[in-house]
């Protein structure tokens, strides 16, 4: 009876936990210095994401940004099944609530991910977020701005695009330079600025600092550029601009993140940052922790 009583008390907190919770700001015990800083799960993409969850919190961070495909655990990871993503089960969403709970971490955003022009389709992506509590969505789909504005609006979500570095085409012009590809317009912050200049303020850039480099521009130019539309940003620094770069350490390198969270804190950004370190995959969290300590000891200046 005792076994039966305990087994009813963990089904009705799982069914606790993963009942539908509408999303909210970014509450202020999931900042740190004032910032909703923590890691893109991408960061830890060689693990699982349970695991991810425990090294954002080993590394200080108090906030994750989900991806889509990520494996649950290390054993379903080595089985190839069970992926994270906005089709899992209530049963699969109370477990990773708990583990975020466990560990004090806050689920504040998820993707990239494709928004489907099929409605049905993209409303479980939105429901998903609506029952994990997310702050934001992040994608590239610059192309279905009207139903993403219609399920901003109705789910009270906020959608960043995301910016991947410019592209090019494999055909060289005739000096032999790289073109670029005229297809993939979300590298450029003025483009997407301009797309997102009409629509509702939830809709608006996932500021990628990385991609933004790669492509050779400067994140703090970039980051002005979008004023008053950055959503979420994948914060990293890089010791130069262009491509062939890995990521560093928090102000290591030429991106100046001490003027970047001037920045977004002069433009009153409530969105989350999450670190996105591409670098060192079997061993970040020394360099993650040292990046949000970066954030945690920023200061600005008088």
């Amino acid at each position: 009876m005792k076994l039966h009583r305990s087994l009813l008390a963990l089904a009705a907190a799982a069914v606790l936990a993963a009942l539908p919770t509408f999303a909210a700001p970014i509450p202020d015990e999931a900042k740190i210095n004032g910032f909703a800083i923590g890691c893109q799960a991408y960061t830890f993409n060689r693990f699982s994401v349970f695991e991810a969850i425990e090294k954002t919190a080993e590394a200080g961070g108090k906030s994750i940004e989900f991806y889509p495909g990520q494996f649950l655990t290390k054993e379903d990871k080595l089985a190839k099944k069970n992926p994270w993503n906005h089709d899992a089960s209530p049963e699969v969403i109370a477990q990773v609530k708990a583990k975020l709970a466990q560990h004090k971490v806050r689920a504040v955003n998820y993707g990239v991910v494709t928004i489907p022009k099929d409605e049905a389709a993209a409303r479980k992506i939105f429901e998903f977020a609506k029952t994990m509590g997310l702050y934001g969505i992040t994608t590239e789909s610059v192309d279905n701005l009207d139903l993403i504005e219609k399920l901003v609006k109705e789910y009270d979500i906020r959608v960043g695009i995301h910016q991947h570095a410019k592209r090019f085409k494999k055909e060289r012009d005739a000096q032999g330079n790289q073109v670029i590809d005229p297809s993939y317009k979300v590298w450029d912050p003025t483009f997407i600025r301009d797309q997102v200049a009409k629509r509702d303020k939830r809709i608006g850039a996932c500021a990628d600092l990385g991609h933004w480099q790669t492509s050779g521009m400067k994140a703090l130019d970039c980051v002005k550029i979008l004023e008053g539309r950055i959503m979420s940003v994948h914060m990293k620094e890089r010791a130069a601009l262009g491509s062939g770069q890995h990521d560093t350490i928090f102000g290591t390198g030429i991106t100046d993140m001490g003027a970047i969270l001037a920045e977004l804190k002069r433009q009153k950004f409530d969105g989350n940052i999450s670190i996105e370190y591409e670098y060192n995959w079997d061993n970040s969290v020394p360099d993650v922790k040292q990046c949000v300590d970066f954030v945690r000891n920023w200061k600005p200046k008088q």
